[in-house]
């Protein structure tokens, strides 16, 4: 969790959580972000365990950063990685020529919209879905990270109770279900309960192996909570 610069809030900027993409050079990876259409916002960020990164809007509009890919595994898992922007398909492109990205299966929510799902390598599995904001006007450009949890339900009452804003739950294809939420200071983010099919591990079982491997077969995007100042006492 990292405090919002005096800039940044100077400028209207909200809490919200800010996803990281690993790169072997972070000052070229932003370079690149650039020449695509990007926007840098700032110096590069270094220290602590996040280690170096540099946060930039994409072509889009959305707020991305690139960080160094060692620093990768200090980030929160997230489940699912849904970018919302103006142009689904300009965005699809860009990811997919800068940092690998395969466009997988499409998906159409209804009134939600269609989204376009995408792994982190060609052949590799669904990791999130880019959405067009055509349709939803007054809606800006932005990522949202869902966080899994094992009842969807439980999980909106406990964000509930803490002050939190939810929206109402969205049944996906898979038989997941989902929804949006705003955490008590207005950070945006997402709860995502899989299939009741879905495999999971035993109670007391060891599933650190599992993030391991993933490790080891793929990149893994990470995400920062940006938040106010702590309030000094």
């Amino acid at each position: 969790i990292w405090p919002l610069h005096e800039q940044a809030l100077a400028r209207g900027a909200r809490p919200h959580w800010l996803g990281r993409i690993g790169v072997d050079d972070v000052e070229a990876g932003a370079a690149r972000f650039v020449d695509r259409g990007a926007a840098r916002l700032g110096p590069a960020v270094r220290g602590g365990a996040a280690g170096e990164f540099v946060v930039l809007r994409d072509p889009g509009g959305a707020l991305v950063a690139v960080g160094s890919r060692e620093a990768a595994g200090a980030g929160v898992g997230v489940a699912w990685h849904v970018l919302n922007t103006t142009d689904a398909g300009g965005a699809m492109e860009a990811y997919r020529a800068l940092f690998g990205w395969a466009p997988t299966e499409r998906v159409d929510l209804g009134q939600v919209g269609a989204f376009q799902q995408f792994a982190w390598q060609e052949g590799g599995r669904s990791v999130g879905a880019i959405g067009d904001l055509a349709g939803r006007p007054g809606v800006h450009p932005h990522w949202t990270f869902f966080f899994e949890v094992a009842s969807l339900d439980a999980a909106m009452a406990a964000a509930r109770a803490a002050g939190g804003l939810v929206l109402d739950p969205v049944a996906l294809p898979g038989g997941e279900r989902a929804c949006v939420c705003d955490d008590p200071q207005g950070a945006a983010f997402g709860l995502l309960e899989r299939a009741p099919h879905a495999v999971r591990l035993l109670p007391g079982v060891d599933g650190s192996w599992l993030n391991r491997l993933a490790d080891e077969l793929e990149d893994e995007a990470v995400v920062d909570r940006m938040t106010r100042p702590a309030r000094r006492r």
